[in-house]
């Protein structure tokens, strides 16, 4: 067995350092997947617990779900029948734009679909503690014309049409990322939706103008919901087209072109009929919301994306602008919640017009939990910081090829944020009016990155004497030992 996850090791890690090599043209990062302590943190004991609790195992496949108008992430993962369990959800810190598809390069939109992430779109070395790009455009994407680039999901809790989390939950979701990698999953699926794809939403958005596509879309989470399994995508006719199969009497399998018209194929019956029944289902609900007169959301006017209350709660004159926390949870106990991770100083909550506010988003701005902080004096504009790490003039070494397209180029929706920041040892700065040449990764132990506590064990590391900020062991068969041979 333990030859067996050594193959895995070396195989993972040559395909790494393929990746790195084959695309080392196309992005300026100087990224090691071998050699960053941000990117070997184990995953924490609290979260293997739960794994091995839900009968999992720490290498299995994972799927990640995001949902903008919940500002949540959710993470799943295959248990030992070979279905899609839910493990974890994480309150999304901030996410950019309208519910919608991303359309156009600069637009601020957080993109809408489905989208795989192979090992060469995680990025260890990202200006924003850790991340890994989404892979829009994707064939659909491109099909209908629309652009955009290096759209993540990133630590640091600011966002330009990227999903932002703490740099503690990023930190746990790429541990899990890592894991299933060497544990044999070649990428993993990201569906990203505007909302739960429930009766209730599709009643509340029946007059929205992506409608259209939210259908689309609510297909391939039915596909999952009945079944469990990550859903087989393929693009034809300008269109999703999930779990299609040749056919009975076809010689090989259908070849599917985003733009082109659509092979013969068919869906699995159990699946298409289980699917049928849902669909069925749900739209009879939608119905009779609609017949009861369940309101039409309102129309964004102004609102710049949204953040999970419970950050929300915890930021001064904060607001959820497009998302919802749920009827379920009052304002006070988003309150008094605990957050997940650490809230930069610099973190900006969307800004909603007051005449466009529901009584309970008044109530959260106004909460007496939420201390005003003290007018802070006019200052310079601050640079603007990038979702990625140029490579240093002076530091090219093995690794400076490696996944250079792993992590992300500058680019016009690549995250930014204007307020001042917490220095980090990632980080690269680029003022407005010229680029400056960023400071290397640190390439000694001495020198590391400082490392966050995690997510769930941030009181157990302190019950044991960790000094905080201290990074923490990392086991034999971490992702760190097993790139041992390549450092």
């Amino acid at each position: 067995m333990n030859n067996r996850s050594l193959v895995r090791a070396l195989l993972t890690s040559v395909a790494l350092l393929g990746a790195g090599v084959l695309m080392a043209g196309c992005n300026g990062d100087d990224i090691s997947l071998a050699n960053n302590a941000k990117a070997n943190q184990p995953v924490p004991p609290k979260l293997v617990a739960d794994i091995a609790a839900k009968d999992m195992e720490l290498q299995s496949p994972i799927l990640v779900r995001l949902f903008k108008q919940e500002a949540e992430l959710e993470i799943w993962k295959q248990d030992r029948s070979g279905r899609f369990a839910l493990l974890k959800t994480y309150p999304i810190c901030r996410w950019s734009g309208d519910l919608g598809p991303k359309i156009k390069e600069g637009d601020r939109q957080a993109p809408e679909g489905f989208y795989s992430i192979s090992p060469a779109q995680m990025n260890p070395q990202s200006a924003y503690y850790l991340s890994f790009n989404t892979g829009y455009p994707n064939a659909f994407d491109k099909a209908l014309g629309r652009t955009g680039s290096q759209l993540m999901v990133h630590g640091d809790c600011s966002s330009r049409g990227c999903y932002a989390m703490t740099d503690e939950q990023i930190a746990e979701i790429y541990s899990l990322g890592r894991e299933s990698f060497f544990g044999g999953q070649k990428s993993f699926q990201l569906q990203a939706y505007p909302f739960r794809m429930t009766p209730a939403n599709m009643a509340r958005h029946r007059n929205n103008p992506n409608m259209p596509f939210w259908k689309m879309i609510k297909e391939g989470n039915d596909h999952f919901e009945v079944t469990k399994q990550e859903p087989k995508v393929d693009f034809c006719e300008k269109k999703y087209v999930f779990d299609a199969a040749k056919p009975p009497n076809a010689t090989r399998d259908p070849v599917f072109d985003a733009s082109a018209k659509c092979p013969a194929y068919e869906i699995p019956k159990e699946v298409a009929d289980a699917v049928r029944e849902k669909q069925a289902s749900d739209l009879a609900e939608t119905a009779r919301l609609i017949a009861k007169g369940t309101p039409v959301a309102r129309i964004n006017t102004g609102i710049d994306g949204g953040m999970h209350r419970v950050f929300a709660a915890r930021v001064p004159e904060g607001n959820t602008g497009l998302s919802e926390g749920g009827d379920a949870q009052s304002l006070q106990s988003f309150s008094l919640a605990r957050a997940p991770g650490t809230i930069p100083s610099h973190v900006n909550p969307p800004k909603v017009p007051a005449e466009n506010r529901s009584p309970s988003e008044n109530l959260l701005a106004g909460a007496p939990e939420q201390p005003k902080l003290a007018a802070a004096p006019a200052a310079a504009p601050a640079p603007t910081r990038v979702a990625n790490a140029a490579p240093s003039a002076q530091d090219e070494g093995f690794f400076s090829s490696l996944a250079r397209k792993v992590g992300i180029g500058g680019s016009a929706d690549a995250t930014a944020s204007t307020p001042p920041a917490k220095p980090k040892a990632t980080e690269t700065k680029q003022p407005p009016a010229k680029a400056t040449t960023p400071k290397p990764e640190a390439k000694h132990a001495a020198s590391r990155p400082q490392l966050k506590p995690s997510v769930s064990d941030t009181p157990a590391a302190a019950a044991h004497g960790q000094v905080s900020g201290s990074a923490p062991i990392v086991s034999t068969n971490s992702f760190d030992s097993r790139f041992g041979a390549a450092k």
